[in-house]
């Protein structure tokens, strides 16, 4: 099977389990991934956000093959859109000063 006819043909599950697989370095039975896995699934999730996934995500692919990256005030921006506020809550870690 070719590179192209793989990644036309992963289902978006997965394309899920190769990202997590990738992000925590184990497979969902808990094995650990070569090296040659960790690369090869590494290329699987690029070209599938690439081809399939149009996302504006930081650090995710865009569908020009390149890495989305952006600017702190950017994610700032973003993140404030998203949750609806210009804070971050606060919480206190001591339950003592209730």
């Amino acid at each position: 099977m070719q590179f192209e006819d793989l990644i036309n043909s992963m289902s978006q599950d997965t394309y899920e389990r190769l990202v997590s697989a990738v992000e925590t370095g184990r497979w969902p039975d808990g094995a650990k991934l070569s090296e040659e896995q960790l690369e090869n699934s590494l290329q699987l999730v690029m070209a599938y956000q690439a081809r399939f996934l149009d996302s504006d995500q930081h650090y995710s692919v865009g569908k020009d093959g390149r890495i989305v990256t952006k600017s702190k005030s950017e994610l700032k921006r973003q993140f404030s859109e998203q949750s609806g506020a210009d804070t971050i809550a606060r919480f206190n870690l001591n339950e003592d000063e209730r």
